[in-house]
Formats: C-alpha cells, sequence, structure tokens
C-alpha cells in the first residue's frame, strides 16, 4: 500500500490576501520538480527540433557577439584575434567535447552540478552544490545586468536617439531590467518561435557586418600592413605575441557563455519517435548536434569579428566612453552600411540582449527549485515563482547600481561565474571516465579541466569582481538554505510510504484497535534480546498481554537527504514481529508511518522509546544533521505539528 506523506495536515486560518495569492500563484510542488523555463506537464510538452532549440541557447550565447568583440580588443589590444583563436581552440577542443559528454550523462538537463553532486558523498555534495549554485546565480545575474547595460550602450549610441539620453544610461538600464520582471511576473511561457526569429535575423545581420569589414580588409591595401607594422613594433617576436595571447584570453571566456545553457534545453529538444525518458538516444543526439552547430558558428564569428574589429576600428574608440566600447560590431554596421542599416542592427541587437536576459532569468527560476527544495533548503515562498523574480529582480538592480551599469566592469564577474561553471563540467566528466574505466578518456578531459582551472584562476587574479560576488551569492544560498532546513526539520519528510505483503498482514486484522509499536534498535543483537525488551515493556508501560508488540527499526541512510520514500519491510525474528525501514531521518518517518497506519489500516498507532543519553544540544544537532539525536520528543513534535487534533494524534510513550 502507498501513502503520500509529504505534507502537513492542513490547518484552518485566514484566507490569504490578494496580494499573497496572486505572488504565490502556481506554487511548485514540495518535492521540487519544477519544469524549468519554459516548460509545460509532461502531456502538453511540445519538442522541438534541434535548430530550434539552438537558437534558445543562441539568445544567450550570441548575444555576447554584441559585446565580445571590444571586449576582446580591450583586453588583448592588437593581439585580439590570436587570443580569439586561442578561445576558439579552447571552445572546440575543451568546452565542446566536455558539454557532449555532458548531454549524454544528464539527458534530463540536470547538467554537469548534478554530475558532480552523484561523485560527492553526504553533506560534502550538498555543500558542494551549493557553492557552485552560488556561482551559478553570478553567471545567470550578471548576464541579466550586463546584457541589459550593453542594450542601453547600443541604444543610447544610436544617432537617431537625442544626446541627453546618454546621461540616463543607469535608468535605462534599470527600465530594461524592470520590464523583465515584469515579463516573468505576469507569466513567462515557452519562446521558441521569438528565439528563432531573434537569432535568425541577428546572425544574418552579423554575417553582413562581417563581410563588409573583410572585404573592406581586403580592398583598402594598408589595413594589413598597419596591423602588422604596430605588431611588430609593439612586439619582439612572434613567440612573445603567442605568448601574451595564452595569458590574456582568460579575458575573452565570455565567448564560452553558451554551453551549460544548451544542455539544461535538453528537455525540449525532440527525440526519436519510439525512445523513452529512460533511453533518449534521439534527445542526446539532437543536443550534441546542437552543441556543435552552435560552437562552429559561434568560433566563426569569434574570429571574423575580432579580425575586422581590431583592423577597422582606431584603438583609442574601444576604452570607456569611446564610440566601439560594448558596440565594436555596430560601430562598424554605422560606419560601413550606413545609419539606416546600423539603426536595424542596434535594434536587433538590443532585442536579443534583453532576451538573453530573459533566459538566464529563467535559468535562476530552474536552478532553485532544482536543488533546494529536494534538500529541504528553500523557504517556502521560493517555490513559487513571482516571489523569486522579485527577489532576483532586486538582486539585478543592485548589481547594476554598484558596477555604474557598466559593460567592462561586469565582464570580469560574467566570466568567472562561466568558467566556474566550465571547470566544474570538465572535472564532472574527468571523474565520469575514470569511474567508467575509460583512462584515455579520462586523462584528455583531465588535461582540458587543468586548462579550465588556470583560465579561471588568472580571471579571479586578475578580475576579482567575480569571486566577490560570487561569495556574496554563496554566503547568502547557505544562509537561508541553512536556515530553511531547520526551520522544515519538522516537516514529516516522506514523499510516499511502502508497505510490503508480510508488513501489511502485520495490522489487517487490527482495524479500530490499539496496535504496540517499539521503537529498537537496528544493530545486531542477542538471540534473546527481542524477548527480553518485550518483556521489560510491558511491564513498564502496563501493555496488556493480549496486545501484540511489533517492533520498529529504522536505518539511517544519508542524512543529508531531506525526504524520501520510505519502504516498509516485515519480517519475523525470533519468533516476534519487526517493521524494517531506511530513512536519512528517523523521528520523522516513525511519525510518518504512525499516521500512515492510521489513516491506512484504521488503527490507533502507540510508539515506545527510551530517554537517549547525551547534552540535549548535541542531540538536536544531530537530529538537524546526522538524522538521529533526540528521538521521542522530536517524534512527538513532529506528529503534533502534522496532526492538530490530539485526540487523534498517533502516541508516544517515553520510559
Amino acid at each position: 500500500m502507498t501513502a503520500s506523506a509529504t505534507g502537513s495536515h492542513p490547518r484552518v486560518g485566514q484566507p490569504p490576501s490578494k496580494l499573497r495569492a496572486w505572488l504565490l500563484e502556481g506554487l511548485i510542488d514540495k518535492r521540487g520538480s519544477h519544469l524549468g523555463p519554459g516548460q509545460v506537464p509532461q502531456a502538453e510538452h511540445k519538442r522541438h527540433s534541434w535548430w530550434k532549440v539552438m537558437c534558445l541557447t543562441g539568445v544567450d550565447y550570441f548575444s555576447t557577439l554584441g559585446y565580445q568583440p571590444g571586449i576582446a580588443a580591450l583586453a588583448a589590444g592588437l593581439l585580439s584575434p590570436l587570443a580569439t583563436i586561442v578561445l576558439v581552440l579552447l571552445t572546440l577542443f575543451g568546452a565542446l567535447p566536455v558539454y557532449r559528454r555532458v548531454a549524454r550523462e544528464s539527458p534530463h538537463g540536470e547538467g554537469s552540478i548534478a554530475m558532480l553532486e552523484k561523485h560527492l558523498p553526504k553533506w560534502a555534495g550538498k555543500v558542494f552544490v551549493l557553492v557552485l549554485l552560488g556561482f551559478a546565480a553570478t553567471d545567470f545575474l550578471i548576464t541579466m545586468t550586463l546584457s541589459a547595460a550593453d542594450a542601453t550602450a547600443h541604444l543610447v549610441e544610436n544617432p537617431f536617439i537625442p544626446e541627453s539620453w546618454s546621461g540616463h544610461t543607469m535608468l535605462i538600464t534599470l527600465i530594461l531590467l524592470a520590464l523583465l520582471a515584469a515579463v516573468f511576473l505576469r507569466g513567462f511561457t515557452e519562446a521558441i518561435g521569438i528565439a528563432v526569429i531573434l537569432v535568425g535575423l541577428y546572425l544574418a545581420l552579423n554575417f553582413v557586418v562581417v563581410v563588409v569589414g573583410l572585404e573592406h580588409i581586403i580592398t583598402a591595401p594598408q589595413v594589413i600592413p598597419d596591423w602588422t607594422n604596430a605588431l611588430t613594433t609593439s612586439y619582439s617576436s612572434p613567440w612573445m605575441m603567442v605568448g601574451i595571447a595564452l595569458l590574456v584570453f582568460p579575458k575573452l571566456a565570455l565567448g564560452l557563455s553558451g554551453f551549460e545553457t544548451g544542455v539544461a534545453v535538453m528537455p525540449q529538444v525532440k527525440g526519436d519517435p519510439q525512445e523513452t525518458e529512460d533511453k533518449p538516444e534521439g534527445r542526446i543526439r539532437g543536443t550534441r548536434r546542437l552543441l556543435l552547430t552552435a560552437a562552429v558558428i559561434m568560433s566563426c564569428f569569434l574570429i571574423t569579428s575580432s579580425i575586422i574589429t581590431t583592423l577597422l576600428i582606431p584603438q583609442s574608440e574601444f576604452a570607456p566612453g569611446g564610440q566601439a566600447n560594448g558596440r565594436a560590431l555596430a560601430y562598424l554596421a554605422h560606419e560601413y552600411l550606413g545609419n539606416g542599416f546600423g539603426t536595424v542592427y542596434d535594434a536587433s541587437t538590443i532585442f536579443i540582449l534583453w532576451f538573453a536576459g530573459a533566459s538566464a532569468m529563467a535559468g535562476l527560476l530552474n536552478l532553485v527549485p532544482r536543488y533546494l527544495p529536494r534538500y529541504g533548503m528553500a523557504p517556502e515562498w521560493a517555490r513559487a515563482v513571482r516571489p523569486l523574480v522579485l527577489v532576483f529582480g532586486a538582486i539585478a538592480f543592485l548589481v547594476t547600481w554598484v558596477f555604474d551599469a557598466n559593460v567592462d566592469k561586469q565582464s570580469g564577474a560574467y566570466a568567472t561565474g562561466v568558467l566556474v561553471l566550465m571547470t566544474s563540467a570538465s572535472v564532472a566528466v574527468t571523474l565520469s571516465a575514470a569511474q567508467r574505466g575509460h583512462r584515455p578518456q579520462a586523462v584528455g578531459f583531465g588535461v582540458i579541466a587543468a586548462v579550465f582551472v588556470y583560465t579561471t584562476i588568472d580571471n579571479i587574479i586578475e578580475r576579482p569582481d567575480g569571486v566577490r560576488i560570487a561569495s556574496l551569492f554563496i554566503l547568502a544560498i547557505v544562509v537561508v538554505s541553512m536556515l530553511s532546513r531547520v526551520s522544515r526539520a519538522f516537516e514529516l519528510r516522506a514523499s510516499s510510504i511502502v508497505l510490503d505483503a508480510k508488513a501489511a498482514s502485520f495490522f489487517a486484522d487490527y482495524a479500530g484497535r490499539d496496535v504496540q509499536l517499539v521503537a529498537h534498535d537496528p544493530e545486531p543483537e542477542g538471540q534473546h534480546s527481542l524477548a527480553f525488551k518485550e518483556r521489560q515493556q510491558r511491564i513498564t508501560n502496563h501493555i496488556p498481554a493480549e496486545d501484540p508488540i511489533i517492533f520498529l527499526e529504522v536505518t539511517v541512510t544519508d542524512a543529508s537527504e531531506f525526504s524520501s520514500r520510505l519502504q516498509v519491510h516485515g519480517t519475523i525474528r525470533n519468533g516476534r514481529r519487526v517493521l524494517e525501514m531506511h530513512s536519512p531521518v528517523v523521528a520523522n518517518s516513525i511519525a510518518a508511518l504512525l499516521l500512515h497506519l492510521r489513516d491506512e489500516y484504521g488503527v490507533r498507532p502507540n510508539v515506545y522509546f527510551g530517554w537517549t543519553e547525551g547534552n540535549p544540544v548535541s542531540n538536536l544537532v544531530r537530529f538537524l544533521f546526522l538524522g538521529d539525536g533526540e528521538i521521542a520528543p522530536t517524534t512527538r513534535e513532529v506528529l503534533r505539528r502534522a496532526e492538530p487534533d490530539k485526540n487523534v494524534r498517533p502516541r508516544v510513550h517515553v520510559g
């Protein structure tokens, strides 16, 4: 027999206010089974061809062309094309193989964080996931704020926009972020169609700009000689150029931003007609094709855009206040194709950058319900979308104000978030390959992981803002998570309860009668321990001889897990009936089982405990983090909260 035991007994109270009801509309269930950005229930879920889903990824990935060439030129100067080639090599031969492996091993969009969680035991895994979530939050939030800031730069630099607007970049950026939050407060639905249009138009316009730029370089005889002369004047040898390019390429890491999103959208990819969720081979194949195509397209644009922007734009224009700062390709669009085309390009860039912020917000709304409720580490309101939107929107406002709505100032924090996630992915696939005995693959992925570790450390040293912001997010996530875990510690914490046939037979003929359950240490004991304990309990607690005693044993598994599906096995041991369970927490599981027996079999459960030795504070800590502690009073408290009516509440006895 089964029963849900996750929630608590409904309580009568005042009806919620209209504002509270609106905020908590569509509350996500306590298991944290949030479907993620743009998803709908399975029965209504329409999946799409991989190339359409690539466009959903592309609003984040391809939109970085709006600011990447300018940031690359600012970071690497005349060596921007060479440093970009290093970045492209890392993209095609580092990030791409890693995430193709991630797609194979997490076909439901869990990503590398879930892969690492499997390799780290118990609380160590949970804490590590919380740290990674802090960096992921940095990545997504800075995507929102940086994209909005760059959209503002494209807007105010357009020649048809009044000059007075350039003095209000902060206000315009905040308005764009507010509009973004308003979309999600109203209700964000799947937007594949919009993404396809935006990405298609944006890539087509960029292709035109790149072709025109390359044509100008080829037809203008002095452009390439001027560049090579400047290089030879600034650097003594080609090896010195290569060395410096290797050193500065971590600053260009924004060009790697789309891979984690590419895996996150996997549930959107259409698979083979007859495939199952257990073996979604078609979906995996489509996602890997998506990752490859996106990486090749982006690599081509990264190289060509770095060439034309470096050779055709004066270096002074890339500096803060320059016309190409944060908008290098837009500068060329206006310069060589006229203000009409340039304005169309600006509008396309503004829309795709704004939509990249929407993709990032959707990613954040997917991350919190995917992990924290499962750990018991999310407050009640965090199961609803709208409160989270308000929280993330407020944080985005704060980040924008701290960084003065400046693209360059935020690029370091963005790169840190991206690189930490890519490093975690490379480590995850290395561990996975080693665990499966694929030694050559493990070595190869290990080398890639080492490169990402170097790149991440270099970026952190050069631009520590990302770590500072991520540290604040990590601290906030850990504090809120732990407080939430403590506040929810007395929930039933069982998603369902299943009694096997033997266990169910113990209660088949006792409807309307008292049943006596004695908590028993599951550790092996002598042949006569159960008989001795039964005699002791009957004498101490005056249990009638005609009432059978059933022993109850709970073995603690992984105490870091918040809830579990309880499998209750019945057995006869030394002539005594015994119920055996495995659970991450003892008291809550016993309370859930007692309520289940009452509701499913109509019995009146009584449970008997002995007092636990030890300091009450240490016992409380043991309960919160190790799953045991002072069992008797904790079981009673869980029952009291779950069942307000003491007349029908199962009884707890301590002797």
